[in-house]
């Protein structure tokens, strides 16, 4: 079944110990699977790639994003 969800907003982390606030990417669905079986959704530059289930993202890849906890959370925009 298709999801009715297309945009997530997923929320990064600010760096560790750097006091800076988290930052919001919006990712799009994509056509791919990912190792979880998911859907792979996107960010527009390619930058963030994650699956997602229920309210969590798992990251899949982030290049030039640096370290961060693979599970993010990820809430459905209209």
């Amino acid at each position: 079944m298709k999801s009715l969800v297309h945009r997530y907003a997923v929320t990064l982390p600010g760096p560790v110990g750097g006091h800076a606030p988290p930052s919001v990417v919006v990712v799009r669905e994509t056509q791919a699977v990912g190792p979880g079986g998911g859907v792979v959704w996107e960010s527009a530059d390619g930058g963030l790639r994650v699956e997602i289930t229920g309210n969590v993202a798992t990251v899949i890849s982030a290049p030039g994003l640096g370290t961060m906890h693979p599970c993010l959370l990820a809430v459905p925009l209209p």
